[in-house]
């Protein structure tokens, strides 16, 4: 696309903004006259720009990270902490979000501890909270690899939707690139780990779509897990046993929805378009080039401006980078940030 028709673009989505939402769709068919292309484009960003604040990560102490979407959040309820679900004791808050509450809990038929994810009571009735919570739930427990977060059950009781997970001890990547930046070879580490759990997932036909330092666990005896599949797609041709893995008819997100988290998004999500495994690898250049730099590779001043970059720029250069960083790892990172998912 050329820089006139990008800065058409960029002020027909200015001039939108500016507008209340019930005005926008008038202005822009408008605008836009017959060109149905520009208008998409437009309409497309000015989505993601409303969705740009759609999740949030609280990291609470324990280690475990809950990421749920914003849309929902509402006041907390009361603590669950001191009651049971199940035959689960639950011991402590570790953190809440719009999507629910995460307890350190214990399993005494094992004698262990675990990670409890609650829905809260007002969404289980939601369909899609409800669903997306299932989805994650059953996709991931399907799964039985050493860098994907561990689910062991899952069950509802008066009322109650909850996931049992392995309880981890540790930091996000996040929270280590807040205190400093890798090294390339720790770097190289870490996503190497991250992409063999989602080679893994990608096997068993489960795309991530959300990949970003705060879903990357570094535990305290050195592994690397993937959290939260929450926004997972599961691609029913892929998987024999699909039925098993995600209730019918909430398997694929509609053409059009823009699913993951702004900076880390691919070209194809950015466009709406159904995110296969080159997807996945795209966010995780993203994430090996904030490792290595301390800056997402395509971030700008806005919301609309980030996804922009996102399908018209190239990545920066690793000139800048004080550690030497060898070729070959430069090689890999380019050709996981290309605009094509066939170049990947």
């Amino acid at each position: 696309m050329n820089p006139d028709r990008w800065q058409k673009i960029d002020e027909l989505l200015d001039q939108a903004l500016e507008l209340a939402a019930e005005h926008r769709a008038s202005f822009l068919k408008e605008a836009c006259a017959d060109d149905e292309e520009l208008r998409r484009e437009v309409e497309s960003l000015l989505a993601a720009h409303e969705r740009s604040g759609s999740f949030i990560e609280t990291n609470p102490a324990g280690g475990m990270v809950a990421a749920f979407s914003k849309q929902y959040l509402q006041a907390p309820p009361p603590s669950m902490a001191g009651k049971r679900l199940g035959h689960y004791e639950l011991l402590a808050l570790l953190g809440a979000g719009g999507m629910g509450e995460v307890y350190r809990a214990r399993d005494p038929r094992l004698d262990r501890l675990v990670a409890i994810k609650v829905l809260p009571q007002h969404l289980s009735a939601h369909p899609e909270a409800l669903a997306r919570f299932e989805r994650e739930a059953k996709a991931v427990a399907a799964l039985s690899h050493p860098n994907i977060l561990a689910i062991h059950d899952f069950g509802h009781e008066g009322g109650v939707t909850y996931a049992v997970m392995e309880l981890l001890e540790g930091e996000t990547l996040r929270a280590r690139l807040e205190s400093s930046l890798l090294s390339w070879r720790e770097a190289v580490k870490i996503t190497a780990s991250v992409a063999e759990g989602l080679a893994a997932a990608h096997a068993r036909g489960i795309i991530h779509r959300d990949i970003k330092p705060e879903n990357i666990f570094l535990t305290a005896d050195g592994l690397v897990k993937i959290l939260d599949f929450g926004i997972a797609r599961v691609k029913k041709a892929v998987i024999s046993n699909a039925d098993t893995l995600i209730s019918k008819g909430i398997g694929d997100t509609k053409p059009g929805t823009l699913m993951g988290t702004i900076g880390y998004m691919s070209p194809e999500q950015v466009r709406g378009e159904a995110a296969e495994a080159p997807s996945d690898f795209f966010s995780l250049g993203c994430v090996l080039m904030e490792a290595l730099t301390g800056k997402r590779p395509f971030a700008r001043q806005s919301a609309a401006e980030t996804l922009a970059a996102i399908l018209r720029d190239e990545p920066p250069s690793l000139s800048a980078v004080t550690q030497e960083i060898p070729p070959e790892l430069e090689r890999i990172l380019l050709r996981c940030l290309e605009k094509t998912p066939e170049e990947r």
